[in-house]
């Protein structure tokens, strides 16, 4: 008798729980029956590796995804590190794509580069920041981080220093903590934090165009997830598709600043303001839990703005709040009255009340001491520092270029004091300083600190384009760019035109050195090289095929320059040889020893330089050390003609 529908359903229930023979006793048939059905129904159940390959098929599909959109070179490479030439890292100019999804041009770093193999001689410093650790305006030569490295180098010169900064514009507590395993991987020796003030608008803040929500956990997953391919792809198809249902592309005019700023009010206590706070505590948390895990140094610092000479860009009053202006107006009251302490507590909760969170509020200060006890790590308060050397107390456009990017004077004055918390701290190299004292230690930093004049040109341009749009201004009060940058000279037209985009740094720099040079300023000359060897140090070989081509064509004058130039920022002995030989020409014996001599030290087997140095001392009648120094030029070079000829003259001179 076959089994009924419903007897089947009450087996496929019971047979895991009971035997054939109590199923079968229940429903009144065969254990048989009841047996032969039980075969069948596991017969018929998929097998474990049925699941399996179920679950592989979607993984295989985004494995093989991955792989295509690799080979074919699809969207951005992301990575933190660029392989550069001679055996060089330098962050990826393409990093900050991580964490811009609407902007064209994404901020980059000041391109320090350092060893992609650490030399055992090197102390190694990271500096980690927005746009003022990076130097904004005075980028790439005006940072803090430029202040630090000229002096541990000065101090410090038989190290191998390298002080590489990767702060970048418009980015937060975000992105710090993405950098910072990367930065670990590099073995620092040290590494210095100035963060806070882009908490709200900065890259993935919860103020900004480029947030991605208020959920930490969700953002830095998807950072994580950004290195892949697939990632990118389901990005872009989702911009392409929400420009498309939108029906307008996004304003791309305008200033960095002015575009981030999506929640452009931002109350004093409201939950998008206590989002922002809980953001960069728990964000920096983790980034000093990582950096204390591996045991290397930190130095944090407090946050400083302009208080005095900025009137607050948004206010307004709320919930028995003042608005901003208001209590501003207070402050300069007080000021004027000469009540400094009262005035500087108004013009900081105007600050904070100000519903534009450009500036961090006091607050973040808090935090960044809290967080520096829980981990027992040095404060550099900077705040304090801008302070004293503020009049009366109270930072303004004294040490400010706009409403929180310090003066050129102000970036050298938060170097001083990262240095002297790494000294105090004990986190310098171990080895004995070359210069004891730290004044004397300030001031040679300060004397052979490099910029140019062409760098304080583009600095006061970018200000100027900066307080040219909103917030500074309305946007209806918004001048053409020719009204503001009018130039007046060379000088002048080269800033502009880098400004414009038409040209780089480099070349900017670069036409400028030439300009000197064609017009016999020697000394700007040689001032404007410095300046771009010390941001491209491998520049320092341009030198000597610039000067070996000049050499070709018989032009020794621009030579020379060219020569001099490389000898006073690193000698060689290439330069050294041929300032000595043209100083010969020149019948300026003495010097001519000299640099041939030293020539001699670098490279021994130079049978040119042996040669001339020993026509240099037979000069001098010198003639045992010339026949010497003519001896050996002909062990290395035997069919030198000339060599042979000069040994002659010198043995008939010493009558041998």
């Amino acid at each position: 008798m076959a089994l009924t529908n419903k007897q089947k359903n009450y087996i496929r229930k019971k047979y895991k729980k009971q035997t054939a023979k109590s199923i079968a006793d229940t429903l009144k048939v065969s254990t048989g029956e009841v047996e032969e059905f039980i075969k069948s129904i596991s017969a018929s159940r998929p097998k474990p590796f049925f699941y399996l390959v179920l679950l592989l098929i979607p993984v295989l599909f985004f494995v093989l995804l991955e792989t295509g959109l690799r080979i074919s070179g699809y969207g951005t490479d992301t990575r933190m590190w660029v392989e550069l030439s001679n055996g060089k890292l330098g962050l990826n100019p393409e990093v900050a794509r991580r964490y811009f999804y609407n902007v064209k041009e994404v901020p980059q770093s000041i391109q320090d580069v350092f060893d992609a193999k650490k030399k055992q001689n090197t102390f190694r410093v990271f500096v980690l920041g927005g746009s003022s650790a990076a130097g904004y305006p005075y980028m790439p030569l005006g940072s803090f981080s430029r202040y630090i490295r000229k002096r541990l180098e000065l101090v410090y010169p038989q190290k191998n220093i390298e002080v590489v900064n990767v702060a970048l514009t418009a980015v937060n507590s975000y992105t710090i903590l993405d950098f910072i395993p990367g930065v670990l991987e590099q073995k620092p020796d040290l590494i210095l934090i100035y963060a806070g003030h882009n908490e709200y608008y900065g890259a993935l803040g919860v103020g900004s165009m480029e947030s991605l929500g208020t959920s930490r956990i969700f953002v830095n997953l998807l950072l994580k997830l950004n290195k892949f391919k697939t990632v990118q792809l389901l990005r872009d198809i989702i911009q392409k598709s929400i420009g498309l249902l939108s029906g307008n592309k996004k304003n791309s005019t305008g200033t960095l600043m002015a575009r981030m700023a999506q929640k452009q009010s931002i109350f004093l206590n409201s939950e998008t303001y206590k989002l922002g706070l809980e953001q960069f505590r728990d964000n920096m948390h983790d980034v000093l839990e990582m950096i204390n895990e591996k045991h290397v140094p930190v130095i944090i610092s407090t946050l400083t703005s302009n208080l005095k000479d900025l009137y607050p860009f948004i206010s307004k009053s709320k919930d028995g709040l003042p608005a901003a202006n208001t209590v501003y107006k207070k402050a300069k009251l007080k000021y004027s009255e000469e009540k400094f302490i009262a005035a500087d507590s108004l013009f900081r909760y105007a600050k904070d009340l100000d519903l534009l969170r450009f500036r961090a509020p006091e607050e973040m200060n808090k935090i960044i001491y809290k967080l520096a006890s829980e981990f027992h790590i040095p404060v550099v308060n900077i705040d304090s520092v801008f302070g004293s050397y503020s009049p009366n107390g109270i930072v303004g456009n004294n040490l400010m270029t706009d409403h929180l990017h310090p003066t050129l004077r102000g970036y050298q004055l938060m170097g001083k004091a990262f240095y002297e918390s790494m000294v105090h701290n004990v986190y310098v190299p171990k080895e004995n300083p070359e210069i004891k004292s730290l004044e004397a230690q300030d001031s040679l930093t300060l004397k052979n600190f490099v910029f140019s004049e062409l760098d304080s040109v583009i600095a006061d341009y970018k200000i100027k384009l900066l307080k040219n749009d909103w917030p500074f201004i309305s946007p209806g009060n918004k001048k053409p760019f020719a009204a503001i940058i009018r130039p007046e000279n060379f000088r002048d037209s080269l800033a502009m035109k880098f400004i414009s985009k038409e040209i780089d740094w480099q070349t900017a720099q670069m036409q400028m050195a030439e300009w000197y040079l064609k017009n016999k300023n020697f000394p700007k000359f040689h001032n404007q090289m410095v300046v771009l060897t010390t941001q491209f140090p491998h520049m320092l070989e341009s030198y000597n095929r610039k000067a070996n081509n000049l050499l070709a064509k018989k032009k020794y004058k621009e030579a020379f320059v060219y020569l001099t130039s490389r000898y006073m920022i690193k000698p060689d002995a290439f330069s050294a040889k041929w300032i000595g030989i043209i100083n010969l020409s020149k019948n300026k014996i003495a010097d001519a020893i000299k640099y041939l001599e030293e020539s001699l030290k670098f490279n021994p087997s130079d049978s040119q330089v042996l040669y001339n140095l020993a026509g240099a001392y037979s000069l001098q009648k010198n003639y045992s050390k010339a026949l010497e120094l003519i001896n050996k030029c002909l062990e290395i070079n035997p069919d030198h003609k000339e060599a042979q000829n000069l040994k002659r003259q010198l043995e008939a001179a010493l009558g041998k």
